[in-house]
Order: structure tokens, then sequence, then C-alpha cells
């Protein structure tokens, strides 16, 4: 298998390739169309801005790409802000189109007369919220309520409830950490900065192809 980790100049690329390479899985970094389309899977990292991100996906012609890519049923997975950007929209610094792969937006952390510590920085649970989807996804061995690595200001509200794997609770906010749809897998938190249980999620992500 041949993996392409996205580069679009926004990534934490190298965290993710040095877990591929731990895995001893085949995977190169690039921003090189032909290259990702002749990809066997496809991850979309991320960190940054939303705009900022689709602006470059834009320049640099990778929107079709992704899209053609998931729609032909190969593996795909986002990372944190590449998770964000596969839903419709983000009022991140205004309000931006994103990929629009999976239905819903992308909100800041916020509470009526509650003042509230962003970026979530550091470990926090992921909650299951469907027995049957757990087990059948990567997550499949991992202990629900078990803690990964968050760093973000921002949250995804999935509209296609059915596709949240995972949620996670800051602040008394419940959103949505994971999601699995069709062949689109993606996390909130990193797995790469997670430790054992967070290589594992790649390991199982990568056997279920």
């Amino acid at each position: 298998m041949k993996i392409a980790i996205i580069d679009y100049q926004l990534s934490n690329l190298f965290s993710i390739k040095h877990a591929l390479d731990y895995l001893q899985v085949d995977s190169q970094i690039t921003s090189d169309k032909s290259d990702i389309a002749d990809s066997d899977a496809a991850i979309l990292p991320g960190v940054g801005a939303f705009g900022d991100a689709m602006k470059n996906l834009q320049n640099l012609e990778l929107i079709s790409v992704i899209k053609e890519f998931t729609s032909s049923g190969r593996p795909f997975m986002g990372v944190c802000l590449g998770m964000q950007l596969l839903f419709s929209q983000s009022e991140e610094f205004g309000n931006h189109k994103g990929l629009d792969l999976i239905k819903g937006q992308v909100r800041k952390f916020s509470s009526k007369g509650k003042r509230i510590k962003v970026p979530q920085i550091g470990w926090n649970q992921i909650l299951q919220k469907d027995k049957q989807l757990w087990d059948n996804s990567p997550f499949k061995n991992t202990l629900p309520g078990e803690f990964m690595y968050f760093v973000h200001s921002f949250y995804v509200t999935a509209g296609e409830t059915n596709a949240i794997l995972s949620e996670t609770i800051y602040e008394d906010i419940r959103y949505c950490s994971a999601i699995l749809s069709n062949n689109i897998f993606a996390t909130q938190f990193h797995p790469e900065k997670s430790g054992a249980e967070g290589i594992k999620i790649y390991k199982n992500w990568l056997s279920l192809k």
C-alpha cells in the first residue's frame, strides 16, 4: 500500500510520516496531483486557519483531486484541521466554505456567560457514540474513554449524525471528535501524538482496508 500525505503548506506532516515509518508503511509527503491520484490511500493533515488552508488547497489545485480520490472509495483520513476541512463550512475568522464531503459546520468554543480557555491543548477522552460503528472502525480495539492528544480552538458539529464515531467533552461542550463516513475517517485529535494508542489507530486504519 502506498499512502500520500497531502502537503498544502499548512500541515503537521513529519509527525504523521514518522508514525507511518514506525509501522513500516510506504508513504510520501506530496502536493503533486498525480502522486495523490495514484496512491492507495491518502491522509489530509493540518494545523492552522481554515480559510488559509482552503486557499492553499485551491492554489495548489488539490480540491478536485481530493474529491475525486474520496469518491473512488479508497481510504481517506483527515487529522485535526484536516478533519474540519472535510465539512461544509467554518466560522473561523469569517465564513469559509469547506470541501463539503460531509455535511456540518466548524464552530468556535464558546459558552454564554462563561469564559472558555482556548485552544484546548492536551489530553482528553474520546467517548463512544455508537458501539457497532466503533467496533467496525479504526477504534475497534480502543477502549471507549481512552485519552488522546488535542490542540484546537474550533470544533465540528456534524450534520450527518450517523457518521459521528466519537465525542469529546471540553468546558461542558460535547462535540464530535471523530467521524467515519464510508471510506472517509477523520479525527479532531492527533493520533500520531497520542502515544501507543494513537499509533494503534493508524495501524487499525490500514488493516481495515
